[in-house]
């Protein structure tokens, strides 16, 4: 039970990571494209926490699809008992995870065009 509160915990701590880089992201999104070292390197240094986001979000949703497939084996053995909130619970998270990622994968991409416009200027 200790592990399962711990996950949560930790879970919980990933989101709140994950909505401060958004909040991030989508602030620099609506300054004008300013020039200068220290604004390329600003924008860089996010786009880099942007992508390593985006990579753990995708081993995140690996995990839980590989969870999913070892519960489904285990209901078509009729080894499974109690296994509906499990099922929910990594639904649920399945879903998190794909929105979270289109979310920041779409704000990337716009960040990245913003990084163009900051080392023009």
């Amino acid at each position: 039970m200790l592990a399962v509160r711990r996950s949560r915990i930790l879970a919980a701590m990933a989101r709140n990571e994950l909505s401060a880089l958004l909040d991030e992201i989508e602030a620099m999104l609506e300054e004008p494209p300013r020039g200068g070292v220290d604004a390329v390197a600003r924008v860089e240094q996010t786009l880099t926490d942007g992508y390593a986001r985006a990579l753990a979000l995708e081993g995140e949703r690996w995990r839980i699809e590989q969870r999913l497939a070892e519960v489904a084996r285990l209901v078509a053995d009729g080894g499974a008992t109690g296994v509906r909130e499990e099922l929910a619970a990594l639904s649920a998270g399945l879903e998190r995870a794909d929105t979270s990622l289109g979310r920041l994968r779409n704000l990337l991409a716009s960040l990245r065009r913003h990084a163009d416009a900051v080392r023009a200027a």
